[in-house]
């Protein structure tokens, strides 16, 4: 038995012969210039800024709708990381005392149309001290967020994510973005 040949018995499959290419004319240079070439300037201005006109709402449209989902590629710089969505499912994830303030407010506004003074004043005093405990709420909620963003992401983390919490604490849980990921009190690990 020969070192370095084949047995006899073995068939060695054929790859198929590319024919691309083969039979046609290869075409002139002018032929695939202008092929290639297209006008500078559209023969219809109207249809082509319609279609950019178009175009450009699709764009937005999608980003609309990337940046309400919390997709990261659409996300503004403030927006973006893992700290900041942790951030974000953290806050949405709590009962904030501060979300209620933009009804408050509304509250004691028709309560300062009441022709009595009482009633006025009793107004101004709980809006006061509304404002006060929400205050509170949102250094409390930076504090217990800042803590739990060193532990799972170690120090250096943590600068302005307070402010951005309790930014986002203090809107409604249907007009934040990117909108809420994370129902009530299902907090991240």
């Amino acid at each position: 038995m020969p070192l370095f040949s084949k047995p006899k018995d073995v068939v060695v499959p054929q790859e198929p012969v590319k024919t691309t290419g083969k039979g046609t004319a290869t075409p002139k240079r002018s032929q695939q210039v202008a092929r290639n070439q297209r006008p500078l300037v559209p023969t219809d201005r109207k249809e082509a800024k319609r279609e950019s006109r178009e175009q450009m709402a699709r764009l937005r449209e999608e980003q609309r709708r990337g940046f309400e989902r919390g997709d990261e590629r659409y996300l503004p710089a403030r927006d973006k990381g893992e700290v900041r969505r942790y951030a974000r499912d953290y806050v949405d994830a709590r009962l904030n005392v501060a979300m209620l303030m933009i009804p408050a407010m509304i509250v004691v506004i028709i309560l300062t149309f009441f022709e009595s003074v009482d009633v006025r004043l009793i107004a101004n005093v709980v809006l006061w001290a509304f404002i006060a405990v929400a205050v509170l709420d949102c250094l409390l909620l930076g504090f217990l967020l800042k803590r739990r963003i060193t532990a799972k992401f170690g120090p250096g983390h943590t600068k302005g994510v307070a402010w951005y919490a309790s930014m986002r604490a203090a809107q409604l849980p249907f007009m934040r973005m990117p909108k809420p990921q994370v129902r009530l009190f299902q907090f991240p690990e």
